[in-house]
């Protein structure tokens, strides 16, 4: 292209190659400086030598704002813009006089989908080039045309600040110099076809309020955080013998204020932290909290995966909340999405003009449940943004654990398909191989980076080994959700206790595989929304019957193996649905069967909390034993708990109908007195106060293939839960 050419290109906007020709050049003309500003009425070059008094301004050339001028000097020299318009004078430096930033060994990683730290790379970060302060701006688009960024410094014209094309790399980059954080931008984006797209930043940290889309400059580095015992401690602490029990929470409606606006996350740390604490809850699980456009997608449709979202404050006021949780001994456990990303226009989607991060097939690309993009997990440059992800939160935010959503829909070709939907994987199965690949290539990194973190999957079918390590075969896992116990549980509890005695083995068959995995028994959002009812809802009867049904239902699952987890408002009783939109019934403690039912609970979490027999041994049949699982006539089972020293037990014996059950014999392994130490039909928690109050002395009569047995009166819907005294 001739000169002019390349001049009419450029204030086109059709130019993607800025740096060649704009900036200073050496030319047979001389030293040249060219500069397209279109807001601009002069450009004058100043030598950044302060002792210097030479001034050179710059002709302009094109109406629309191109300046250009041969200076009289014989080399290259640091300088900077003095720009004249709208009535003021500034003086800048020139974004096209500086060198590129990011080094091919960067490059290099990242292309290979090896880059833990790509978010450090890409995106937008303020950064001082010897003593000159801007901010720095890289974006992969491999099949743009060209790439600008745009914001109000440069009134959203593409045409300013093209940015510098890497090669082969598919990755741009540009130094814009004075500009500082909490500036606005996005980057626009011209396809091959011609077409202009305008882009979030895939790796922005922080971002406008919803619903504007902006990207925000914003530097994470300032904040002083505090946690550093709970950091140590962490990295020493054996999860799978530790007691876990969760509070999952949605932050826009645990509470809301009088106005029924949002607290701000400092505002959450001090409520939620009081509450897990008052509980006796170890950790908070929040949904997803990246951000994302939709309020009504909870946060599973996120189009900003590195940034907490700005309804709940800055990216400081969630480190605040993280760090505050901790310094109470209060772990975080955040929701990670990346099963899926929605189609908005500001997104990942299509981001270049083509499927960038997502298949372009949608027999592969594309989610029939969600009506959103699937992830390629076999680029490697979606690799390295989906793995830097994870660190990101875990090194930036000192997250403790990632739960990841809909692990069963990255596994399955034909998850949610008809026959001729899918496209099966080179061997003709409908296993998704590249994403199994990445989960595995994922955990190995993840734990030998981050000692004390864990992942856990929402996986909802009987794929083998998720919680096994990638070298024994596993998908690396340290815990999943177990669904299979959640849906035969609360289907065995929705029944009329006449009918239980015929499904009784919805209460049994879950221990068949209990320790088939690392479980966490989940009774979490998705339970209590779509018409499913909430918990105390789902409970047959009258008013006293639910409440005794859902206490009940606590006690055996804190008892059944496996780590803990409730979905706010579980925990007192709330009868309506959840809804996003509103905050929960917290009037409803007010009324006495409420208030009762959420001391229960307090109680229950440091029942489980004290007493090792409940967490030690959560994944092994060493750490449980069956009294009697076949009563299914009286619908009672009964069952042992230990620790891994064997002495340490609980006996559970609990009674899914109504009906009192007097000199109800139970079979135990040792002689003594057993501790009726936590009754669920007490009165102090709204029950008939049926029991056996104190100890009971076991007989040298045996039962259930052991040597000496209790006589127990069984309360109505009640569990019972003795301990041997050792004296």
């Amino acid at each position: 292209m001739s000169e002019t050419e390349i001049i009419q290109a450029i204030v086109a906007g059709n130019y993607a190659h800025p740096f060649s020709f704009l900036g200073m050049h050496q030319t047979p003309r001389g030293m040249v400086v060219r500069v397209f500003l279109p807001f601009a009425e002069r450009v004058t070059i100043l030598p950044k030598d302060a002792s210097s008094q030479a001034t050179f301004p710059l002709e302009k050339i094109h109406p629309q704002g191109f300046f250009q001028g041969v200076l009289p000097v014989p080399e290259p020299f640091p300088y900077l813009l003095e720009i004249e318009q709208d009535q003021t004078r500034i003086r800048t430096f020139d974004p096209y006089a500086f060198p590129p930033l990011l080094s091919d060994f960067d490059l290099h990683l990242f292309n290979e989908g090896t880059h833990h730290y790509a978010y450090e790379k890409l995106g937008a970060h303020c950064y001082r080039f010897d003593d000159v302060e801007g901010v720095h701006f890289a974006v992969w688009a491999p099949n743009a045309k060209r790439v600008s960024v745009v914001g109000d410094f440069n009134r959203w014209d593409g045409r300013v600040h093209v940015m510098r094309h890497r090669g082969n790399s598919g990755v741009w980059e540009i130094f814009i110099p004075g500009l500082k954080e909490g500036a606005l931008y996005k980057f626009e984006i011209q396809t091959k076809k011609g077409r202009l797209l305008l882009k979030s930043d895939p790796y922005g940290f922080f971002f406008e309020l919803r619903p504007k889309t902006a990207s925000i400059v914003f530097s994470l580095s300032s904040f002083p955080w505090q946690d550093g015992e709970w950091m140590e401690k962490r990295k020493t602490v054996p999860l799978l013998k530790s007691p876990m029990n969760i509070f999952e929470v949605h932050l826009g409606s645990f509470r809301r204020k009088e106005d029924q606006s949002f607290y701000n996350y400092r505002e959450l740390a001090h409520l939620l932290v009081e509450h897990a604490q008052e509980m006796g809850y170890t950790h908070l699980e929040l949904l997803p909290v990246a951000e994302h456009p939709f309020d009504g997608s909870w946060g599973y449709h996120v189009t900003g995966y590195f940034a907490p979202t700005s309804r709940f404050g800055t990216p400081h006021d969630f480190m605040y909340f993280v760090d505050y949780c901790h310094r109470h001994d209060i772990g975080v456990i955040l929701d990670w999405v990346i099963a899926h990303f929605p189609k908005d226009a500001h997104g990942l989607g299509r981001f270049d003009g083509t499927a960038l991060y997502e298949h372009l097939d949608p027999r592969k690309g594309e989610h029939p449940h969600w009506g959103s993009h699937i992830f390629n997990y076999g680029r490697h440059e979606v690799q390295s943004f989906l793995l830097s992800n994870a660190f990101f939160w875990l090194k930036e935010y000192h997250i403790d654990a990632l739960r990841i959503d809909a692990v069963a829909s990255m596994l399955y070709l034909d998850y949610g398909r008809q026959e001729g939907e899918w496209i099966p994987n080179i061997y003709g199965g409908r296993e998704n191989l590249e994403a199994i690949a990445f989960l595995r290539q994922l955990h190995e990194r993840l734990y030998t980076n981050f000692p004390g973190i864990a992942t856990i999957a929402e996986e909802s079918t009987a794929w083998p080994g998720v919680t096994l390590p990638p070298y024994l075969g596993g998908l690396g896992f340290l815990f999943k959700w177990n669904m299979g116990w959640m849906n035969d549980f609360l289907l065995y509890m929705s029944k009329d206790p006449i009918y239980r005695k015929y499904h009784h083995n919805n209460l049994t068959f879950p221990l068949m595989y209990a320790f088939s995995e690392n479980f966490i028994l989940p009774i979490s959002h998705d339970e209590v929304v779509h018409g499913k009812k909430s918990m105390i809802e789902k409970m047959p009867g009258d008013w006293w019957q639910k409440f005794a049904q859902l206490r009940l239902a606590y006690a055996v699952m804190f008892g059944y193996p496996g780590k803990k987890l409730l979905f706010m408002s579980n925990d007192f009783g709330q009868w309506r649905e959840w809804n996003h939109d509103r905050e929960l019934d917290w009037f409803l403690l007010s009324y006495d069967t409420h208030a009762k039912l959420q001391y229960f609970i307090k109680d229950l979490n440091r029942l489980y909390r004290r007493e090792k027999a409940l967490f030690e041994c959560d994944f092994s049949w060493k750490g449980f034993e069956w009294i009697d699982c076949h009563d299914a006539e009286n619908s009672i089972i009964s069952f042992i708990r230990k620790a891994e020293n064997p002495e340490d037990f609980l006996v559970f014996v609990a009674n899914f109908t109504p009906v009192v059950r007097y000199h109800y014999t139970v079979g135990v392994p040792l002689p003594g007195y057993y501790r009726e130490i936590m009754n669920s039909d007490a009165e102090i928690y709204g029950g008939s106060n049926v029991g056996n109050w104190g100890v009971v002395e076991a007989r040298s009569e045996p039962a259930h293939q052991r040597a000496y047995s209790l006589s127990l009166t069984i309360p109505p819907f009640g569990c019972l839960i003795l301990k041997r005294e050792k004296e």
